[in-house]
């Protein structure tokens, strides 16, 4: 299914990373209806967002707000540690519980996981089990668990990504490959090339950036990002490589930065659609 999905925080408005709680201060119904008339054909939305609307609205609302407005594709994030048992100390349980309580209803294409900041893990072999047994929960759910990369996280680069996908050898588990995540990490797209099977491509997301990094990594993806063909990376060769495996969207778009954020929701949804379709 080809066209452009709007991410989670490309609709968020004036929140990130950064804010606790990271809540959208937009209503749900702004939100959605913001999407839908920039040309959009789906979206994504935090845990943080999801618990918002389940205790108001709830997931069926939801549901039935987005097929109001022809929206097909859902994309729910974001499970970090998934690794630690329940009870443990530092497991992520309370987020996982309440996104397949979501999957339940809203049918996402798939659920996105990262891993945990901090230096790249010396042994990727110890989460294969853990990830595998999130995937078969994702199945009973009727979704699936897309990996994002990140290169100020444990799991570090789309290759090693690709590794620990490809160990886990489990239908249910893919790649989320975000254009941000793949350039400041360093991966080429040869790299890409070689690593990439097309099977493993679950989700894309397009974004831009300036040449440098200012600040910490963690910092210029939340505060720093531009529009598609606003910045320094070659988006058009990624997309080449990523519909040589086969990849035909829909295409994410995830747009971070204060200026942006700024932007009635509107406005920047609306920019951000037409600069990603200029790239595709």
């Amino acid at each position: 299914m080809s066209g452009l999905v709007a991410t989670a925080w490309t609709s968020a408005g004036d929140t990130s990373p950064m804010h606790t709680p990271p809540v959208s201060s937009v209503p749900i119904t702004e939100r959605v209806a913001a999407v839908a008339d920039a040309g959009y054909c789906g979206m994504g939305l935090m845990a943080d967002d999801l618990a918002v609307i389940r205790d108001s609205i709830g997931f069926e609302g939801l549901r039935d707000l987005l097929s109001d407005h022809g929206l097909i594709h859902v994309e729910i994030e974001l499970i970090e540690r998934w690794w630690i048992p329940r009870g443990d100390a530092g497991n992520s349980y309370a987020v996982r519980d309440l996104l397949f309580d979501a999957a339940d209803v809203l049918e996402p294409a798939f659920i996105k996981i990262g891993s945990e900041n901090g230096p790249r893990t010396p042994h990727p072999e110890t989460l294969v089990a853990p990830l595998c047994e999130l995937a078969d929960q994702a199945v009973a759910h009727g979704t699936r668990i897309a990996i994002e990369t990140m290169p100020f996280s444990i799991i570090a680069t789309v290759p090693m990504g690709a590794e620990i996908v490809a160990a886990a050898g489990h239908s249910a588990v893919g790649l989320l490959v975000d254009a941000w995540h793949v350039f400041r990490a360093g991966t080429s797209l040869s790299e890409l090339e070689a690593v990439l099977q097309p099977w493993m491509v679950f989700g894309v997301e397009l974004d831009d950036a300036a040449p440098e990094v200012v600040g910490t990594l963690f910092e210029d993806t939340v505060q720093r990002r531009l529009l598609c063909g606003d910045g320094s990376f070659d988006l058009g060769g990624l997309v080449e490589v990523l519909r040589d495996k086969d990849f035909d969207g829909p295409w994410g778009v995830e747009i971070l930065s204060e200026s942006f954020r700024r932007l009635p929701v509107a406005e920047a949804l609306q920019l951000a659609a037409d600069t990603a379709r200029k790239v595709l």
